[in-house]
């Protein structure tokens, strides 16, 4: 049996509204039922990065965030290393991406997709 993780402000993460717009849209384009799920694993310029999928089953332990249409799943693993994080989506002069920013990083890459604590 899988240990549940109460969730309090400290180890959620928070979805911003411009973050939540783009899942939905992304979400849209996918078949019925789809949600986004974001993982951290090894690797990276800072040794550790922020993977993306798209996947159609939820984990017992999942984190589920829900907000206007879009549904973004983060495993208890990974939300050890987000804890505290907020992930947006920006468009800037260099385009247009997914911004998590985490308290718990250390230092970070250029790009932004790479961090260590």
């Amino acid at each position: 049996m899988t240990e549940q993780m109460t969730q309090t402000p400290e180890n959620t993460v928070a979805l911003t509204d411009n973050a939540a717009k783009r899942v939905a849209q992304i979400l849209s384009k996918e078949t019925d039922g789809s949600m986004l799920r974001i993982s951290v694993e090894g690797g990276g310029c800072s040794g550790f990065q922020y993977k993306y999928d798209i996947v159609k089953e939820k984990e017992e332990d999942d984190l589920v965030l829900a907000k206007l249409g879009a549904t973004v799943l983060i495993d208890s693993v990974s939300l050890q290393y987000m804890a505290g994080s907020q992930i947006d989506f920006i468009t800037d002069i260099m385009g247009q991406s997914f911004q998590i920013t985490n308290p718990q990083a250390a230092a970070g890459c250029g790009c932004g997709t790479s961090f260590s604590i």
